[in-house]
């Protein structure tokens, strides 16, 4: 592995399932996160076709020096994701990133959904199912999923953040001038948290819920496992001060656990 960082109390592991992921699933949410004083440590998955593996590499490195996160990658990596359904892949995955939350024992999961659309998206969102479930010696307290391909119909936590903060994540952003060249993904982040400072309120406590005062917002669903089930994070805004939230009364197990609309139907296009 590559990343350096203190370990133990006040980690947070964000599995990204490409390079790029780390600025774009949740960003606001992990620099406040570690401007609370807590480690990030992103670990990529995956680094993509071969014949980019090199660039992604350099640009994930200088990504995540912007952004302030330690940075990791699978070694060996994985074959591109995925080369078959998500649940395999997501299963391939797991001792590794098993390891990888034994060392640095994070306190928090961020991952993608299990339910995000693109195939090796949800096979990282499987995996990090398994390992917060307990497959390795360490059991982190909260998995927190984010969206990105697909909505999450389930939000539970709200991050409010300035022009200030999405200024910050665009430049780290920039690092990934390759994928930025095929897509401008600066665009999406702006325009979600845009959205989202608008709609997100009223997705997480209800609709005809007062509005965010701040102009951009991200909205996780925050898990947690209790009697061998995963239940929903009561509803609230995020308090770095004390990030770990009380659970609700929600069961999961049957969303987080059934076909995705991609095992289903099969990718976009």
């Amino acid at each position: 592995m590559t990343g350096e960082g203190p370990k133990g109390a006040g980690t947070v592991l964000h599995l990204g399932p490409h390079p790029d992921d780390e600025l774009i699933g949740a960003p606001a949410t992990l620099m406040a996160l570690r401007d609370g004083g807590w480690t990030v440590v992103n670990v990529a998955c995956s680094l993509g076709a071969d014949s980019d593996r090199a660039r992604r590499r350099a640009e994930l490195a200088t990504a995540c020096a912007r952004a302030g996160f330690v940075c990791e990658t699978l070694e060996p990596l994985p074959d591109p994701l995925p080369p078959g359904d998500g649940a395999p892949s997501g299963r391939r995955l797991v001792p590794a990133l098993t390891a990888i939350a034994d060392e640095y024992r994070p306190a928090i999961v961020v991952a993608p959904s299990p339910h995000d659309r693109h195939r090796g998206h949800e096979a990282v969102g499987r995996a990090a199912l398994e390992v917060c479930a307990g497959s390795g010696t360490h059991r982190p307290e909260r998995l927190w999923l984010w969206g990105l391909w697909a909505d999450l119909p389930f939000p539970s936590l709200a991050v409010g953040f300035d022009d200030a903060r999405l200024e910050e994540i665009l430049s780290a952003l920039g690092a990934h001038a390759g994928e930025l060249a095929r897509n401008d993904y600066r665009r999406l982040v702006r325009g979600r948290a845009e959205m989202n400072a608008v709609l997100g309120a009223e997705r997480v406590f209800g609709f005809g819920s007062v509005g965010a005062t701040a102009p951009y917002v991200e909205v996780l669903s925050e898990l947690g496992r209790n009697d061998g089930r995963w239940q929903l994070g009561v509803p609230r805004w995020l308090d770095v001060t004390g990030p770990i939230g009380g659970l609700g009364t929600v069961v999961l197990d049957d969303w987080l656990s059934g076909p995705s609309l991609t095992d289903r139907f099969g990718p976009p296009g």
